[in-house]
């Protein structure tokens, strides 16, 4: 095993407040690792609805969920962090000098001043399909996201889900399956109605089904899928060939082990101060949909306002008894050097 890491803080999780974060460290000069426990950066922005506009960013009247992921990559990329995907973290223990030693789920280990939790509602699992011994075709004939999509190709296709993701891949593979079925257990969907009514225009013109149905019952060989059973209302199962299924049902989000690191937490959230959104543990913050405290409302501009307070509380903790100044972008050459950038008026003293 490797050397722990040392660094001044880890913030545990990549959705745009982890990711602000790391800007507004960056800004105090404090460089910072990210641990995300899904493959990619972007939190539920990227995973759950990538195409979905967002209307209060300030100064952005309309922006993607996306979009903002990659223009916040873009703001940060000035303080170089470090990103750990697919990993979770499962160990997170103080220190006799009040530094932690945390732990991940690939054996990464850190020494890390501060931690931030910047989760969201926590890590996020896959909504599984609930059919006894189904597992078994996990990757092999039953997938919860696409990774490969051209491993559908020519495939007789079963998607399973109602929201964006479940419609933007069916409409994305229609063409290039062998056959296509989408079912989900209402007839209401999440999805954008714009890919709804394609995806009933599909259908309309023979090239996939749609049915109101859950998946009952399945029969395979070994783990290759031979047919699905389809349960709608109180009739028999209808049964049908398929060789995959998708099924993009969402994921769901579970504390894991934040739950075992000494933290007060109510309702599944993290209780903090609002002075600098620090826990009960000192050295431990959170910021964003994760944490709790009176008045907390879960918008992405509110998590942006708490790491600016956890980052500052952040320095005195690295540097006590030592005033750390408010400085302004635009007047502050040092913050400007930090951004790479030339601008502002230098002659102005920083604030």
């Amino acid at each position: 095993m490797s050397s722990p890491i040392e660094t001044d803080a880890v913030i545990v999780g990549a959705g745009p407040v982890g990711l602000f974060q790391v800007f507004e460290l960056g800004l105090l000069d404090i460089r910072a690792h990210v641990i995300e426990s899904l493959p990619q950066v972007g939190g539920q922005c990227s995973e759950l609805y990538p195409d979905k506009p967002i209307y209060d960013i300030p100064a952005l009247p309309i922006c993607g969920a996306q979009e903002l992921i990659d223009r916040l990559m873009e703001q940060i990329r000035p303080f170089s962090p470090t990103f750990h995907l697919g990993q979770e973290v499962n160990k997170v223990q103080q220190r006799e000098d009040g530094r932690f030693d945390v732990g991940t789920s690939a054996g990464t280990q850190f020494i890390a001043g501060n931690v931030i939790i910047a989760g969201g509602v926590g890590s996020f699992q896959p909504v599984q399909v609930e059919v006894p011994g189904i597992d078994r075709l996990l990757d092999h004939s039953l997938f919860y996201r696409v990774k490969d999509p051209a491993r559908h190709h020519g495939k007789r296709l079963l998607v399973v889900g109602g929201g964006d993701s479940a419609l933007d891949w069916t409409l994305s593979l229609c063409d290039q399956a062998q056959s296509l079925t989408l079912i989900h257990r209402r007839n209401e969907f999440r999805a954008q109605p714009n890919s709804v009514n394609q995806m009933h225009e599909l259908c309309a013109a023979g090239k996939m089904n749609f049915k109101v149905a859950v998946v009952a019952d399945f029969e395979a060989d070994g783990t290759q899928l031979k047919r699905v059973a389809l349960k709608s209302g109180q009739g028999e199962p209808e049964w049908i060939e398929c060789d995959h299924i998708l099924a993009l049902l969402g994921l769901t989000p579970n504390l894991g082990p934040i739950g075992e690191w000494g933290l007060e937490i109510v309702r599944k959230q993290v209780v903090v101060d609002t002075e600098k959104f620090q826990t009960n543990v000192p050295g431990i913050f959170a910021v964003g949909d994760i944490n709790s405290y009176p008045g907390k409302k879960k918008l992405i501009l509110s998590g942006f306002h708490e790491t600016a307070l956890a980052a500052f509380a952040i320095k005195e903790r690295l540097q006590p008894g030592k005033k750390v100044h408010l400085q302004y972008t635009t007047t502050s050459p040092a913050l400007q050097e930090r951004l790479g950038v030339r601008g502002g008026d230098s002659e102005t003293p920083a604030q």
